[in-house]
C-alpha cells in the first residue's frame, strides 16, 4: 500500500523470515558462523536458541540458500506431536517418497537413504525449527537418530533451533544423553540500539528506498519499546510507514513513531518490550530533554 509513496520495490519489515533481508549483526555474524562451522565441521549435534523473533528462522534460511549440492538438507517446521509422529517427519523433510506401514518400515527407509548418501560421498543435514515444542520422548528418538554411523562417519548431522525452554528440556535427566551429544551450541540475543539503528536502515536499503526515512530519533524510540527485538522492531516500523503514508508524510515522524506506540499500547495483542538497560535510560533521557516527551507515561 504504502510501496510506490516511499519510493519502495518492496515491503520492507514483512513478518516473514526472508533471507533476502539479512542483517549481520555481530550476534547474527556469529550465529550463522557457528551453523556454518558446525556444519563443516561435521558436528553430531548443533543447537541454537534465541528469544521470539531474535531471527534464528531468517539465518536458518540463509544458510539453507548456499550449501551445496554435497549435502542433503531436510527442514521440519512442524514439531508438534499433533503434526505425526518424527520418522514421517524426517521421511518428509528428506521428500522420500516410499510408502512405510510402520515404524520399523519407515527407519529402513531412512537407513536406506543414508546409505546412499554415504555411497554418494553425501551428508545428510537436519534442521529442526521450533525445536523446544518437542516433548521428551520425541527427543529422545531424535537422539537416536545421530546414532546413525558409517565407518566411524557423521551420517546425519542435527540442527536443532528453539527458544530457551529448549535448553530447559535438554538439561532434564531424561535427555542427559542426548546433551551429551551437543557439538556446538549458541545463544542468539537481541540487537543493541545501535545495531537496532543500523537494521532498520539495512532494511530500508535492501527495498530500494531512503534510509534517512527514519531518523536517529525515530529509531532510538522504537529500540525503546522493541530491546532491539527484530520481529518487534519490523512490527512497529511497518505500522510507522503506513501512518506516516495516511497523513502524507514522506519522512516518519518522531510523533507518528509515538502515535504507532500508543496504539500498541492500547490495543496491540502483544505486548511491547521496553528496554530498561543504560541504552534504554540513555534514550529515555534524551528524548525527555529534546522532545519533552516522558517515553514511561506515552
Amino acid at each position: 500500500m504504502y510501496t510506490q509513496h516511499f519510493g519502495l520495490t518492496k515491503k520492507p519489515f514483512s513478518l516473514s523470515p526472508d533471507p533476502q533481508f539479512l542483517y549481520l549483526s555481530k550476534k547474527h555474524k556469529k550465529t550463522l558462523t557457528i551453523l556454518q562451522y558446525g556444519i563443516m565441521s561435521q558436528a553430531g549435534v548443533t543447537v541454537v536458541t534465541g528469544e521470539i523473533g531474535s531471527g534464528k528462522t531468517t539465518v536458518i534460511r540463509h544458510v539453507l540458500n548456499v550449501l551445496g549440492d554435497e549435502c542433503a538438507v531436510g527442514l521440519i517446521t512442524n514439531t508438534h506431536a499433533a503434526f505425526g509422529d518424527l520418522l514421517s517427519w524426517v521421511l518428509q523433510a528428506f521428500q522420500i517418497k516410499e510408502r512405510a506401514d510402520n515404524q520399523a518400515d519407515r527407519y529402513q527407509l531412512l537407513l536406506d537413504f543414508f546409505q546412499r548418501l554415504h555411497n554418494e560421498q553425501r551428508r545428510a543435514i537436519l534442521i529442526v525449527d521450533d525445536a523446544q515444542n518437542m516433548d521428551t520422548q520425541t527427543l529422545k528418538e531424535l537422539c537416536l537418530l545421530s546414532n546413525i554411523n558409517i565407518d566411524s562417519e557423521v551420517m546425519v548431522q542435527l540442527v536443532l533451533v528453539g527458544q530457551p525452554e529448549l535448553i530447559d528440556k535438554l538439561k532434564t535427566p531424561e535427555l542427559i544423553h542426548f546433551a551429551q551429544r551437543i557439538s556446538i551450541e549458541f545463544h542468539l540475543t537481541p540487537l543493541d540500539y545501535k545495531e537496532t539503528e543500523q537494521y532498520i536502515r539495512h532494511r530500508m536499503m535492501i527495498s530500494g528506498g531512503d534510509a534517512d526515512i527514519f531518523s536517529r530519533a525515530v529509531c532510538a524510540v522504537i529500540y525503546y519499546f522493541t530491546g532491539g527485538v527484530p520481529r518487534l522492531i519490523n512490527n512497529l516500523c511497518d505500522l510507522c510507514l503506513a501512518f506516516s503514508y495516511a497523513e502524507d508524510e514522506l519522512k516518519v515522524s518522531l510523533e507518528v513513531a509515538i502515535d504507532v506506540i500508543k496504539e500498541k499500547q492500547t490495543g496491540g495483542i502483544v505486548p511491547l518490550a521496553v528496554q530498561k538497560n543504560e541504552d534504554g535510560k540513555k534514550i529515555k533521557a534524551l528524548v525527555q530533554e529534546k522532545y519533552a516527551i516522558d517515553l514511561d507515561h506515552l
